[in-house]
């Protein structure tokens, strides 16, 4: 089975692959000062929780945007899974053609959603990834990694306007009935929903625009919930498109792919 890790600024997120089929995932908090045993330790009680043990793992590939953690997560995958870990980035194989001005500087994690998005819908397309940040990402109707967007994330543009202000405090990030707030509470989550919600709007008309008038929108990560139902220009939220495309990524990048 193949087992595949995303590494967010906030969340991890994992799944096990037994060759296309999905047999479980998690999401967990990120933390950066993780050793290669506590990483260990959680994994084990995580597979427990599913039923499976670590044994039957045989393949990982790691994407992350969190360098530091990055020696502790490929020790936990040699010591713990007796996996030589594919780490994707910079010279590995993923079948995308990246037109970035410099190809390097494009996170794992957006060219993995690129790759599961294309596969998927074909294109051109056109992912948002809600995460700390949100990614806008274009991608050809030939399947090329064109380039995109990125803006702070609901979360993290709460932080701020909480941090920076000395009456306002932190609210739930809902809709609220009305985008006239009639509180201060409803004002704020007013802005900071239905202002995400108009960003979107705004973005992907531009985008779509940009890639000749038509294209597929598809939505990703952990607050994707929170903005696709509430917009009519997203057309499907994939939870696990990152994972999925991390899964094809393996398969380029393995003898025989997962078992």
């Amino acid at each position: 089975m193949l087992l595949a890790v995303d590494v967010g600024n906030t969340n991890v997120t994992l799944a096990l692959f037994d060759g296309e089929r999905l047999a479980a995932d998690w999401r967990v908090t990120s933390h950066r000062e993780r050793t290669a045993d506590e990483m260990a330790v959680e994994l084990r009680q995580l597979f427990s929780l599913r039923g499976y043990e670590l044994e039957i793992v045989d393949g990982v590939v790691i994407a992350s945007v969190v360098p530091n953690l990055n020696p502790a997560l490929i020790e936990a995958s040699r010591r713990y899974l007796k996996c030589e870990p594919v780490m994707v980035g910079p010279g590995t194989k993923t079948s995308v053609r990246v037109r970035y001005d410099n190809p390097k500087d494009v996170g794992a994690d957006r060219i993995a959603n690129a790759l599961a998005a294309y596969t998927k819908f074909g294109g051109p397309i056109v992912v948002i990834d809600f995460g700390t940040a949100v990614t806008y990402d274009a991608i050809s109707a030939q399947g090329d990694y064109l380039g995109g967007a990125i803006a702070p994330g609901v979360e993290i543009s709460l932080d701020a306007l909480v941090s920076h202000t000395a009456m306002l405090r932190r609210v739930e990030a809902v809709a609220p009935d009305s985008v006239i707030g009639r509180n201060t509470v409803a004002s704020i989550q007013s802005g900071l929903v239905w202002g995400f919600v108009a960003q979107v709007e705004g973005m992907v008309a531009r985008m779509v625009d940009e890639l000749g008038g038509s294209a597929k929108v598809i939505a990703t990560g952990g607050q994707a919930s929170l903005v696709a139902g509430l917009t009519h220009v997203i057309e499907s939220t994939e939870p696990l498109l990152t994972l999925e495309g991390l899964r094809l990524i393996y398969l380029q990048n393995s003898d025989g792919g997962a078992r």
